[in-house]
């Protein structure tokens, strides 16, 4: 099974996207369960489902020319969840991660993994760092990947790391201002989103990118996210392109 499954030709949908594309885009991965309940099959076929739609997803936004894409993955309200659905998950990650160092090698992608890595186990930190390790060296999309991933606990470390950094006096408090502050982050030297899209029909942020999508465009779709294909990626990229972005002016 290979990580990315096979994306449309580069000439099926030119026409159909917009001039401008969003330089960032985050997606919030929802309805992997609630697929599956529809269909009387256990969770994890939806968790399964889901997954092939993240390849098929990233590598499209790679092939159009999205340079940052980050998708959550994994929250680090997700613990909460089902012992029996986590140990799925953990396994799922961990196959996704061993194809992922040889499927993944003819990629120009660029994986990051953002969140508190130390909670997975020893065996899927090492895969994480391998695939970062592997992929580093390479020009095209950055890919984050959010696992264990929350952005109060993001935030949380941003400031105990400037706290950190102020009682070794290595900075002082008048210092602190937002580009300080964005330097702590998971996300630090990257721009914020311009767009986030969130399938599933749910109105709600959930704990993803807060500091950084203070100016971002949302576009919630109403399609569980193993049913979302390419085309509802271009309907969503074709509603951002049509917003007004004032950043607060007139």
């Amino acid at each position: 099974m290979a990580l990315f499954g096979k994306s449309k030709k580069p000439g099926d949908t030119t026409s159909q996207l917009p001039q401008i594309l969003p330089e960032h885009v985050g997606i919030i991965m929802d309805g992997n369960g609630r697929w599956a309940k529809k269909r009387g099959l256990p969770r994890k076929a939806g968790h399964r489902e889901g997954a092939k739609t993240f390849r098929t997803i990233t590598r499209y936004c790679s092939d159009i020319g999205i340079r940052y894409l980050t998708v959550y993955a994994f929250s680090t309200e997700n613990w909460k969840r089902p012992e029996d659905e986590v140990g799925s998950l953990m396994r799922l990650f961990k196959s996704y991660l061993e194809e992922a160092l040889s499927d993944f090698k003819d990629d120009d992608i660029v994986v990051r993994f953002i969140g508190d890595k130390s909670g997975f186990s020893p065996e899927l930190q090492a895969l994480m760092t391998e695939n970062e390790e592997s992929s580093a060296d390479r020009d095209g999309m950055v890919l984050n990947i959010a696992m264990n991933y929350g952005s109060r606990d993001e935030m949380l470390r941003a400031v105990r790391g400037i706290c950190a950094e102020v009682q070794q006096g290595n900075l002082s408090p008048e210092q602190i201002d937002e580009k300080v502050f964005s330097a702590h982050l998971y996300t630090a030297g990257q721009p914020d989103p311009d767009l986030i899209i969130r399938p599933s029909g749910e109105y709600r942020i959930s704990n993803f990118m807060l500091w950084q999508a203070a100016y971002t465009e949302f576009v919630i779709m109403n399609k569980l996210w193993p049913d979302f294909t390419t085309d509802d990626m271009d309907e969503a990229l074709q509603i951002y392109s049509q917003r007004n972005r004032r950043y607060g002016g007139v």
